[in-house]
C-alpha cells in the first residue's frame, strides 16, 4: 500500500536532513514525503532539493510564509497536496526506525487510526547522530544511544527490537492511544470527515484535538507505541505560550464534552484563492494568486508554495544502502 508521510518542520533543516534521512531507508518504500513548512527560510528549500538527487525519494515541499505558529494550517494544506489514500503523520525532527512506516501499513484497519511512539533524545547525543549512524540503524538502536550519553528513562523500552515484544507491551501499557502529531496515522478520508486540524489552535495538544473529533465520529484509536517508534532530537522551543496552552485545553475539553465531530477552521473552504495557494514546479516561474479577498478562516494574504521534484531531481545519485 502507497502511503504519504506528512512532516512539519520549521527552519530546523539540519534535524530535517537526517529525519529524511530516516526515510530513505524503510523497509516500506511505496511512499511520498510531504513536508508540511510553517514558513521555514530558503535554507529548508535547498536541503529538501538537494535530498531528492542524494535519496532518490518522492518529496513534495508545502511552505506558506512565516506569520507565527500556523503548523495546523499547513498540516491541512498538506493533507491536501498527498496523493494517498493513507497517512502518516510526524514531525521534521523525529527520525522513524527502519520498520516505521512497515508497522502502520501493516496495522492500518478501516475506521481506525494509529497512536505510534516517542523517544526524546538529550542535545548533545541529538548533535552526535550521523548519517552514518542513520543508515546503519544506530539512532535507533538503545545500546548506541546509551554509549553516546543517553540516560535511561522508561520510555527506551519503546525501542526494544523483538516484535512480540513490542505487541506485548502495547497490549500492557496503561497509556492511552491518542492522536500524536509525532507519529500517527489514519485514513484521509476519516480525516476529511471531520475536516482536517483546526486552525485556530497553537501549540500544545493541538493534534490530540483532532484526534477527539475522530473519536466522537467513530473512528478509534489503536495503540502502537511500542511498534512504530521515532526518536525526537532536541530543540528550543520560543513558542510556547501559556495563555495558548490554556486555551487549548479548555477547547479539546469543549470537544469531549459535546461530541465534536467538526470544525469550521479547518480543511474545507481553504481551496479558493483567498488561501493565497501558488503551486511552484522546479524550472517554471511561480505565478501568483489573487490574495486580495478575505480568507475563510483568519486574515492570511501570505503566499503558499507546493513544490514537487522534477524528472531529474527523482533520480538518485546516492542511494541508501
Amino acid at each position: 500500500m502507497k502511503v504519504s508521510a506528512i512532516l512539519a518542520t520549521y527552519n530546523e533543516p539540519k534535524w530535517l536532513e537526517k529525519v529524511i534521512w530516516g526515510y530513505a531507508v524503510q523497509t516500506h518504500e511505496s511512499f511520498e514525503l510531504v513536508i508540511a513548512d510553517d514558513g521555514s527560510t530558503a535554507e529548508t528549500a535547498e536541503t529538501i532539493k538537494k535530498l531528492r538527487n542524494e535519496t532518490g525519494l518522492i518529496i513534495k515541499h508545502v511552505w506558506h510564509e512565516d506569520d507565527g505558529f500556523r503548523k495546523c494550517r499547513i498540516l491541512n494544506k498538506a493533507i491536501q497536496a498527498a496523493t494517498s489514500d493513507y497517512l502518516v503523520f510526524s514531525d521534521g525532527d523525529c527520525i522513524p526506525r527502519n520498520d516505521f512506516l512497515e508497522a502502520h501499513v501493516r496495522y492500518a484497519t478501516p475506521r481506525r487510526f494509529l497512536s505510534g511512539g516517542l523517544v526524546r533524545l538529550p542535545m548533545d547525543v541529538s548533535h552526535k547522530i550521523s548519517v552514518d549512524d542513520i543508515q546503519e540503524q544506530k539512532a535507533t538502536d538503545y545500546a548506541w544511544l546509551r554509549g553516546s550519553g543517553m540516560s535511561w528513562n522508561k520510555k527506551c523500552v519503546m525501542l526494544v527490537k523483538s516484535k512480540w515484544q513490542a505487541r506485548l507491551c502495547d497490549f500492557l501499557t496503561t497509556t492511552r492511544a491518542t492522536w500524536n502529531g509525532h507519529n500517527a496515522s489514519g485514513w484521509k478520508e476519516d480525516i476529511l470527515e471531520v475536516n482536517g486540524f483546526d486552525e485556530r489552535m497553537g501549540y500544545g495538544g493541538e493534534d490530540r484535538e483532532m484526534g477527539l473529533r475522530l473519536m466522537n465520529k467513530g473512528i478509534q484509536p489503536v495503540q502502537i507505541r511500542h511498534r512504530a517508534v521515532c526518536v525526537h532530537l532536541d530543540h528550543k522551543r520560543g513558542y510556547v505560550h501559556k495563555a495558548i496552552l490554556a486555551w487549548n485545553k479548555q477547547h479539546r475539553q469543549k470537544v469531549s464534552r459535546m461530541r465534536m465531530t467538526w470544525t469550521n477552521y479547518g480543511i474545507a473552504g481553504q481551496e479558493d484563492t483567498s488561501s493565497g495557494m501558488i503551486l511552484q514546479f522546479p524550472g517554471q516561474p511561480i505565478t501568483p494568486v489573487d490574495t486580495d479577498a478575505e480568507p475563510a478562516v483568519a486574515s492570511d494574504s501570505s503566499n503558499m508554495v507546493v513544490s514537487f521534484p522534477t524528472q531529474e531531481e527523482k533520480q538518485p545519485t546516492r542511494k541508501a544502502a
